[in-house]
Order: structure tokens, then sequence, then C-alpha cells
């Protein structure tokens, strides 16, 4: 008994130290800290080759575990954004990618979803590098509105910030965008958009109707291939652009879910949003479609982002993914932020990590 108490009384005065010493422990932790992880980026020490960051696998459907629709794509010591949904900009710090590191952005189309985080992502990179050039933003015909646009809400905040830390840190000419405009003339047609430093990117073509156009994007880098379908119905040119892909990155709504998400809120008198759920359905791809797609495009790995309805338990991924097995034999994923795919250059390999 009395080992007890000398025991609690040691105790109580370890815990009462602590508690008084609480500010100093604070910030003991927080120096360490700081020093431990000031300037690592996520891409300081990966492998030459092409790497793809899933920083935004949500839909415009809230989802507290998805920031809205966003690719990084990392090939050798490029870095490239393809879209801007809600939240990426954070998120993406939130990986640890310096955004002051991305040389371009591709945008498959005009959706909310896919580009209201690309103001936050432009003013982030221009504060966080300092560099002197905007950001060229690639994208559809209308992507030189979507860039003045942006352009103009945040013109003002430009002015304050060059006010308060000066134009040598804050280099006017580095703050938003440059538009340039892809044009694919046909359905089935494709051009190369970006080429440089062994990097090609081609954009080609998806069914996103009334969205028109809507693109897709294909990266090549030293033998190694990611396709980024964008928002589309099941189409032939999603495949064609796969061709033997390493990974394809493709959109995907489940039909029946949003189905009786749809009739459930018809059942409740709420005729608007059960027309808007069923609606969706006619230009978004289903699992078991996609799987189609990679197994036509000869895919080696299928990840799916862009995943309608929110899944807020994995629990729900069998129910999801029903039939994709029958349909695909290749490596399937289901996409969430964080994620990180790693296909070395000039190899085989595909490596999977978790940088949340």
């Amino acid at each position: 008994m009395r080992r007890l108490v000398v025991l609690l009384l040691v105790v109580a005065a370890i815990a009462a130290t602590l508690w008084a010493t609480r500010e100093r422990l604070g910030e003991i932790a927080f120096s360490r800290a700081l020093e431990a992880s000031y300037g690592k980026d996520a891409t300081d020490d990966l492998e030459d080759g092409l790497h793809v960051i899933l920083c935004g696998t949500g839909s415009p459907l809230p989802d507290p575990a998805r920031s809205g629709p966003c690719t990084l794509v990392i090939a050798g010591k490029q870095v490239f954004l393809v879209d801007s949904g809600s939240g990426a900009g954070r998120r993406i710090g939130q990986i640890g990618v310096s955004l002051g590191k991305i040389d371009a952005a591709f945008l498959t189309h005009f959706h909310s979803d896919h580009i209201d985080g690309l103001g936050e992502v432009l003013m982030l990179r221009w504060a966080s590098s300092g560099r002197k050039a905007a950001l060229p933003v690639f994208g559809p015909q209308g992507v030189e509105r979507v860039v003045a646009g942006f352009d103009t809400a945040y013109t003002a905040d430009y002015g304050y910030r060059i006010a308060h830390h000066g134009a040598d840190i804050m280099p006017r000419s580095g703050a938003g965008a440059r538009a340039n405009i892809i044009t694919v003339d046909g359905p089935a047609d494709k051009a190369v958009v970006y080429q440089r430093e062994g990097v090609r990117v081609t954009a080609f073509r998806v069914d996103h109707d009334p969205i028109e156009p809507a693109l897709g994007y294909r990266f090549d880098y030293k033998g190694r291939s990611v396709v980024i379908s964008g928002d589309t119905k099941p189409t032939k040119m999603v495949s064609a652009m796969c061709d033997g892909c390493d990974v394809l990155v493709h959109e995907v709504l489940n039909i029946d879910m949003v189905n009786r998400i749809s009739a459930t809120a018809k059942s409740r008198g709420d005729t608007r949003i059960a027309k808007i759920m069923a609606d969706t359905t006619n230009y978004h791809s289903s699992p078991v479609a996609v799987a189609g797609v990679a197994r036509r495009g000869k895919a080696r790995m299928l990840v799916f982002t862009h995943i309608v309805p929110r899944m807020p338990t994995r629990l729900l991924h069998p129910y999801y993914l029903r039939g994709v097995a029958d349909a695909y034999s290749g490596d399937v994923v289901m996409g969430e932020d964080g994620m990180r795919f790693s296909l070395p250059a000039r190899s085989q390999a595909i490596e999977q990590a978790s940088l949340l």
C-alpha cells in the first residue's frame, strides 16, 4: 500500500511538472517539428519516371474525405495538374507537394467541380514560389474565359499582396494563369498539346454531352504511360488512347446507387433532386462499363476517381464494384485522396503508396 501511495505521488508530481511547463514543451515540440519538416517535398526523392498522385477523387456531392477532381502527374522533374476542383490547393499542400512546383495545368472541361479550386491553386503557387511567369493552363475552347474570370476575381488580391510583401517577393508577372486553347476537332481526333524534356501530353475528345468539347489526356514519359479520362460516358476513344497504358485513371458513377438516391428523393416529394440525380447517369460511366473500357484498352491498372455517390465507408466498396472483376482481370483501385502510383522509367513496375 505504501509503495502504491509513493507511486501515485511520483505520478502526480510528474503530471504537475508537465502541466506547469506545458507552454515550453509546446514550443519545443513545434520547433523540432518545424526543423524536421521545413522544405521537404513529396516529390523530392521520387525515382525518375512517371508518378500519379490523386489530389481529389470526389465529385459535386459533398464528401469530407475527398476533395474535388484533381490529379497530379509528375514526369521526371516536371509537375502537372489535371483539373482543380474544390479544395485542390489545400489538399495538394496536405499531401506535401509544393504548389510552386506546378509547371502547367490541364482542364478536361468547365463543370464547376473541375475548376472551382483553380483560383486557390493559382494564388498559392504564386505566393509559394515567386515565379515570374503565370501558370500555363491548357483546356478546350473557353479556357481563355475561365482564366480571365479568375484573373479578374483575384486582381485586387494581387495588388494587396504586392503592396504588402513587395514586387520582388510577389512579382505581378507570375500571378494568375495564361490560357492555352486546345483544338481537337472530330470525336476520334487527338492532338499533342505539350512536348518538353521527354514528356508528351496528348489531348483527346471524350463524350460528356451536352458539355462540348470535353477532353481526356494521355501522358507519356520514358516508356511509361498514364491516361486520365476526364468526365465521360463509356467511349472507344479512351480505350484507343490507352492502348496498353500502364495506368488508366477513369471517372466512375454507380448507376444503381444513384438511381436509388433518385427514387428516395422522389418518394419524399423532392422531384427536383430526383430528376437531377437521374440525369447524372446518362453522361458518366458505371464501374462495369469502365472495366470494359480498361479491358479493351489493355490497361495494366484501373484506378477509379470522381467517385459518385460518396463512399462513407469501405464496407460499401464490394457493392459499388459489383461485376467489375468479371469484366476486367487487371488490378482495380478505388481511388482515395493522397494515393500515389509510381511508374519507374523503362520498367514494368507499378508501385503504390499513400501520402495522407
